[in-house]
């Protein structure tokens, strides 16, 4: 980030690497829209081809360095416009950083392109086109995220069902800031394959059976959630229900540098803070595998990889 703004003339809130790490740390937000402001100041990076191609290498080079093997990137091309560039050059710019990871490093990638709740719904069918326009070239699904409370997943089905179509997975944040009815929308008017977060699914006991019988699985972001609010401590945190209850949880970092945490971290919470053996904690390793957005020759591919692994681990 640094190098990104002395290049560009940016100031930002540090100009030492710890500094700005702790600059850019949330401990705890009041409520989600608190924890989203900081992505200002890493957006203002983000808005020249240079710099969003070296972000995604370095993105996926972080992962690789963690023995991960597989990461779906999601992210607005819309927010990276400002200097200029046209959403499909800003996509095509992360997939390029992300391609290059893929030839010199021991990992896969893919983008899940973002649409957000509180922009136009015209604004979301447009980056739904932008995906469905790279499914299968560096693009693996659309995602509907963003604030929840007053932007129902109703006002961006054309966008939604548009992807749908064309068969693109969806993934839909919800249940984070808002009620289990955000959960209910993304399922039953989504049609969402996967949720993110779905923190708040237990107060609807009903559709929490549904999500279990039709496999959505729940894209879990423990450290996220503490500093939201939308859980008041790690150990408060329902995944181990969800987990219990045979609903499908994979471990997410949500954002490495708001939240100060890497996925291994992640995993460190759920076992010392949430109760997880390492036996379960294989499991969901292996589910973020299962549900993952490609392919059933690569799924199949690289569930073979994770089980000789997991076995010479023991």
């Amino acid at each position: 980030m640094l190098e990104l703004a002395e290049a560009r003339g940016i100031t930002l809130p540090a100009s030492d690497p710890e500094g700005l790490a702790r600059a850019m740390l949330v401990r705890r937000a009041t409520n989600l829209e608190e924890y989203l402001e900081r992505f200002a100041v890493t957006l203002s990076l983000m808005q020249d081809r240079e710099a969003i191609e070296r972000i995604a290498y370095e993105l996926a080079a972080d992962h690789a360095s963690e023995s991960i093997r597989y990461v779906e990137v999601r992210f607005c091309p819309t927010l990276c416009t400002r200097g200029g560039l046209r959403p499909e050059e800003v996509l095509q710019a992360a997939i390029a950083g992300l391609a290059r990871a893929e030839s010199e490093l021991a990992i896969g990638t893919a983008v899940i392109v973002t649409a957000l709740r509180t922009l136009p719904p015209s604004v979301s069918l447009e980056t739904a086109e932008l995906a469905i326009a790279h499914h299968g070239r560096g693009v693996c699904a659309l995602d509907l995220a963003g604030a929840e409370d007053g932007h129902p997943v109703r006002e961006h089905l054309a966008a939604v069902e548009a992807a749908r179509r064309a068969g693109l997975p969806v993934t839909i944040h919800a249940g984070e800031a808002f009620g289990p009815a955000s959960i209910r929308e993304a399922v039953e008017l989504g049609g969402a394959r996967r949720i993110g977060h779905g923190t708040r699914l237990f107060e609807d006991p009903e559709l929490l059976r549904e999500v279990r019988a039709a496999g959505i699985a729940l894209e879990v972001c423990l450290t996220s959630n503490v500093q939201t609010g939308a859980v008041a401590s790690y150990a408060a945190h329902p995944v181990r229900r969800y987990f219990d209850e045979g609903i499908p949880v994979c471990l997410c970092t949500d954002n490495r540098l708001m939240s100060g945490v890497t996925l291994t971290r992640e995993y460190e919470h759920a076992r010392d803070d949430v109760g997880f053996s390492e036996a379960e904690l294989a499991r969901i390793a292996r589910a973020g595998f299962e549900v993952a957005f490609v392919e059933e020759e690569a799924r199949a591919k690289m569930l073979a990889a994770f089980d000789d692994a997991a076995v010479r681990l023991g």
